[in-house]
């Protein structure tokens, strides 16, 4: 419950100080560097040393990954017929197909599933969030771009010097080599900023006035991310035969609502923020409602 207390409190106090004009209107730029720079970076470090790799946790890590792969056809289908720009385009492939696998995952997965599955439930997180650093920022780029075509180096540069794939690259690597439990309190730390501050940063970008016109755009991401997603993820797991609580878990967290860094990735490569942040918000309200759905079809196909 208290999560979803902060998320109310976060996204509401942004919204008071952008109107009341207490903060600088650029002041969500400053709190997404540290979130890009410092806090995502965390969370690599914070989990990815302590996962226990076994031929079973591949499932997880291939079923996220293919559903950010199937929303990048999914809206170029739907884009085309419905005449969308590429910026269009890549704001609806970034707020739809990425799920928010941690904040609100997490919390969700120990409700209903017991914390125990939170192992489970960090692999996809941060396979998402691998996808998001990889995948999404190559659409950023396209979509950011004025021509709609980039260069292969430039996306490549873009890619490595994106300080979350960073993150996420060295800590698989250097855990190899380096116990990290002694900085694990710095990393909680850290790791922790990441909610609070990224909601704060979608409320004080959050505009209502004309949000009716994007309501087409807003319901198409939301019936991929929430129904379609786990849908998809469904079918995988009956195909290759996957049971038990790893395939549970894997479709329950791809049914979650849109991940909160989209938001901040949109703002970063000029792409439609307006849209990214009312998605973000009314998925998270809506996913409270669809999650307990894919709960219930979980627990009766497994």
């Amino acid at each position: 419950m208290s999560n979803f207390v902060l998320i109310a409190v976060c996204i509401i106090a942004g919204m008071v100080f952008k109107a009341t004009k207490s903060i600088h209107p650029d002041a969500h730029k400053g709190i997404n560097t540290w979130i890009l720079y410092l806090a995502l970076p965390a969370v690599s470090f914070k989990y990815l040393p302590n996962i226990q790799w076994t031929v079973e946790m591949l499932f997880p890590v291939a079923a996220t990954f293919l559903t950010s792969v199937f929303c990048f056809f999914f809206m170029k289908i739907y884009s085309r017929s419905k005449g969308y720009s590429g910026r269009s385009r890549s704001t609806l492939e970034l707020v739809s197909g990425y799920s928010n696998t941690s904040f609100v995952g997490f919390p969700l997965v120990a409700a209903y599933y017991g914390e125990k599955m939170l192992s489970i439930a960090v692999l996809c997180d941060q396979t998402m969030f691998f996808s998001l650093s990889t995948l999404g920022i190559i659409a950023a780029v396209r979509g950011g771009s004025r021509s709609g075509k980039v260069s292969a180096g430039f996306i490549l540069k873009r890619l490595v010097t994106f300080p979350p794939l960073i993150g996420c690259i060295s800590a698989l690597l250097l855990s190899r080599f380096i116990d990290f439990s002694a900085a694990e309190p710095f990393f909680d730390k850290l790791a922790a900023t990441v909610s609070p501050l990224a909601l704060f940063s979608v409320g004080l970008q959050l505009k209502f006035n004309g949000w009716r016109k994007l309501v087409p755009q807003m319901s198409v991401s939301m019936i991929y991310k929430l129904i379609l997603a786990p849908a998809i993820t469904l079918g995988l797991a009956l195909l290759i035969g996957i049971k038990g609580d790893v395939a549970k878990i894997t479709i329950f967290e791809s049914a979650m609502p849109a991940v909160l860094t989209s938001s901040i990735i949109a703002e970063q490569f000029r792409l439609n923020t307006k849209l990214t942040n009312l998605t973000i918000g009314f998925s998270i309200l809506a996913g409270l409602i669809t999650s307990a759905l894919w709960y219930q079809l979980t627990q009766f196909y497994f």
